[in-house]
């Protein structure tokens, strides 16, 4: 790679093919030139073995679209992406195999790898070097326990090359850890994710060290993913980086039930339709202010030439506002340095550089110019972007006047103004404007809808004794229904274990308040029911984990779906007391203790709780009081690790030696914990509605009765919806403005989202009360199921705004 790459992440599923071509175009009128795309598996695999690459799918016509386009390509096929998509695009059916074992050196699994690649790779190999320069191995590997990662690497390196991969093989480390992201294989080229603050001092600092690290190796730095912001993204340049991508810099859209349930915050959330970090092009197309950075760095780096060298400052940099703890510096091949001066602050500042003083504007990061030969001068320092060199003339660009040094003599240039030293002209130009949006029309309210009389039908899946998994009843996305009748005489609670993703749950006729564990247990209340009981639950896949979290079970990588499994909690018992104690200086005979009673100095040393507990039937120990990690061991079995988020262990009928070991803290109080008898409710009838079937039945054509808005409905209570709207040639954005409910929209053919009101999970990603209804798609169909909740669920308006961001 002879020249520096800016690469924007524009993904070909997140956009209707329609729309492919002008955001291709439109990334490169921004300067840009290449694209990163990841290819995912199960956007592609539909069902063991059921291939599609048509329509939206036809990953083979966006990239002959983006060789059109004058761009680039860096394909990242996986086989797991992330990209905080369904499972991270490992399709949900792997996790029916208990042997198979995802993102490891495993047969079984890299047999499954094997086929998606024998579908994709010769699309990739059929456009290499046009547009296709590299192709990504696996994704951010470092974050995994991969247990053989040179083995697992050169899996996948020999499956690529065996297709006739000749391009650059990469694998980019998500968290900095090269060994752990590419094995050290030969052939595959460590790349790296920078997601730094962006306001840090320490970026160039950080970046460096990459750089250096791998010049060792005589290769470049690409960085496959970082933030958005151009200043930084500056600073990377300087720092020696040669690929510079941006990640979601062109924005899009989680269609259907493609969205992952995700690894940030709380742990565990959703993420939105609306997929948008704040990249340069909103997921309606609309170009924000950091497109007009990018237009005017993509200038600076044509002026820099071939690709430059990372270099010391030349020139000495004082500031008087918060900048880099360490300056970058490009030493250019016709002679001379760039060198980047961040001003950190929130108000215009002053550097001084080279001895001259100089105003920077606050949030800038101009990479200003120090002993650059033009022609028979020399530009001694000018503050600012060099945009333009043409015989005569320098053209800056800034944001506040430019001071520029030609030989000893020193002018300051006002913007959009022009001076003249000698025989140069020196013109000072503001940074580009981001276009205007053309008014699209004024928001509208929904008036004409119709609610259908039928209901989806469902496949019959059968009979079980105990509650099957979703993915097991042919449902790798969508919903199913669970059915079982117990007798709850003398029974005080329930606990459902396992269950994910959206529980929605009815004991005797009564409709509880919707819950999301993702696979905690949940002990729910049914002292007021006696004798035979009817039990219903409606479990939704939101999504399958994309990131493995090991918090939560439902969050670990490959984690199946559905209700999971219901126990009758028959007695409860507190097993705090009678600990014997082990570690520190403690003994023998074992001194007895509460659990986590024993005191002692050694503050932070581990110290391990021994009991035996007895339950005649499988039981459940619920650790009161966790607020960190602890480990427990169930007899001679290894130890797992207990998290807070998920207090429990279950644990097998009879008599079993349990040892908590944990970090002692005498600022912690001690724990609790209470033993819970069960007894399985068994005898379940379900139902499946996959995401196709649930389609078929939106878009197809059905009578329906006019209502009016607000409507109303009972928790547990669905309503499908038909929605007259006018014709427009620039889409519609969807607000809803309702409470307790969930909503699936269709349009176009295909399911475009979800939204949920009132009481819900933690949502990321972008705004999660909004859905988008594409140029051109025509119809519009509901789904709308009541939640129970503070409140009654209600839709009260359906309102349509232009797409603007």
């Amino acid at each position: 790679m002879n020249t520096i790459q800016l690469c924007a992440s524009l993904f070909y599923f997140r956009l209707p093919r329609e729309q492919w071509r002008a955001r291709l175009d439109q990334v490169r009128a921004s300067g840009y030139t290449c694209v990163d795309v990841y290819l995912p598996w199960n956007f592609h695999e539909l069902s063991p073995g059921r291939w599609d690459f048509e329509g939206r799918r036809d990953v083979a016509a966006f990239l002959d679209l983006a060789a059109a386009a004058g761009l680039s390509v860096i394909a990242r096929p996986g086989p797991y992406i992330c990209s905080e998509w369904d499972g991270g695009a490992l399709p949900a059916w792997l996790g029916l195999d208990p042997e198979l074992q995802v993102r490891q050196n495993e047969p079984r699994f890299l047999a499954q790898v094997a086929a998606w690649f024998d579908q994709v790779m010769p699309i990739l190999a059929e456009r290499q070097h046009s547009p296709v320069i590299m192709v990504q191995l696996e994704n951010e590997l470092d974050f995994f326990d991969c247990t053989d990662r040179p083995g697992y690497l050169t899996a996948l390196r020999d499956l690529a090359i065996g297709h006739g991969i000749t391009v650059p093989l990469i694998a980019c480390a998500g968290q900095g850890d090269l060994f752990g992201a590419t094995g050290d294989v030969a052939g595959v080229v460590p790349a790296c994710n920078f997601y730094p603050d962006d306001d840090s001092p320490h970026i160039e600092a950080e970046v460096r060290r990459y750089h250096d690290l791998l010049a060792e190796r005589d290769l470049p730095l690409l960085v496959t993913e970082t933030n958005r912001r151009h200043r930084t993204l500056r600073r990377l340049l300087v720092s020696g980086a040669t690929l510079i991508a941006p990640y979601l810099q062109s924005s899009g859209w989680n269609f259907g039930y493609t969205p992952s349930t995700g690894n940030w915050g709380d742990p565990g959330n959703f993420m939105s339709h609306w997929y948008d970090f704040g990249g340069y092009v909103s997921p309606t197309g609309q170009e924000r202010p950091e497109y007009a950075e990018a237009q005017v760095l993509a200038r600076v780096i044509d002026v820099l030439g071939p690709r430059p060298a990372v270099a010391t400052p030349a020139a000495e940099v004082l500031t008087d506002f918060p900048t880099s703890s360490v300056f970058g510096a490009l030493e250019l091949s016709g002679g001379g340095q760039v060198i980047a001066v961040p001003n950190l602050g929130l108000v215009d500042g002053h550097a001084t550089i080279a001895g001259v003083r100089v105003e920077v504007a606050a949030g800038a990061c101009p990479l200003m110019p120090v002993g650059l030969p033009v022609g028979s001068h020399t530009l001694t320092v000018a503050s600012a972007d060099l945009v333009g060199v043409t015989d005569g003339e320098l053209v800056f660009s800034s944001a506040v006047p430019v001071t520029v040094v030609i030989d000893d003599i020193t002018v300051v240039v006002p913007v959009g103004s022009t001076a003249t030293v000698a025989d140069l002209s020196l013109v000072a130009v503001p940074p580009a404007v981001t276009k205007q949006v053309d008014e699209v029309g004024a928001a509208t309210t929904v008036t004409s809808v119709r609610r259908r009389s039928g209901e989806a039908p469902v496949a019959v899946a059968g009979d079980y004794e105990l509650p099957p998994t979703l993915e097991s009843l042919g449902v790798y996305r969508g919903r199913g229904t669970y059915s079982a009748t117990t007798d709850l005489t003398g029974v005080d609670q329930l606990l459902v274990a396992g269950a994910a993703d959206i529980v929605d749950l009815t004991i005797g006729g009564v409709v509880r308040p919707s819950f999301v564990t993702f696979g905690a247990p949940r002990r729910i209340d049914v002292r007021e029911l006696t004798g035979p009981v009817p039990i219903e639950a409606t479990v939704e896949i939101w999504g399958h984990a994309n990131f493995d979290d090991t918090r939560l079970p439902a969050l670990r990588l490959g984690a199946l779906r559905g209700l999971g499994s219901v126990w009758k909690v028959t007695a409860v018992r507190d097993v705090t007391a009678l600990w014997t104690v082990s570690g520190h200086w403690a003994g023998q005979p074992a001194p007895v203790r509460a659990l986590g009673g024993w005191s002692s100095t050694r503050g932070g040393e581990r110290v391990t709780y021994t009991r035996l507990v007895h339950s005649p039937t499988p039981a459940a120990l619920l650790l009161r009081g966790l607020d960190e990690p602890v480990f427990v061991r169930i007899d001679s079995a290894d130890p797992v690790t207990v998290f807070a988020e998920n207090p429990w262990v279950l644990l097998p009928a009879g008599s079993s030696q349990v040892a908590v070991t944990l970090p002692h803290d005498a600022s912690r109080p001690g724990l609790g914990a209470d033993l819970l008898t069960l007894a399985a409710v068994t005898g379940w009838s379900c139902t499946a509605q996959d995401d196709e079937l649930l389609t078929a039945f939106a878009v197809s054509s059905s009578p329906g009765l006019a209502v009016e808005l607000p409507l109303e409905l009972a928790a547990g209570e669905e309503a499908w919806l038909d929605v007259d709207l006018p014709a427009s040639d620039a889409g519609y954005v969807l607000r809803f403005e309702g409470t307790q409910l969930r909503v699936t929209g269709w349009s176009g053919g295909e399911c475009i989202g979800r939204v949920w009101l009132g009481d819900r999970p933690a949502f990321s990603g972008g705004d999660p009360d909004r859905l988008w209804i594409p140029p051109g798609w025509a119809g519009l169909t509901l789904l709308l199921r009541g939640v129970d909740g503070a409140g009654a669920a209600e839709l009260r308006t359906l309102r349509l705004e232009p797409p603007t961001d």
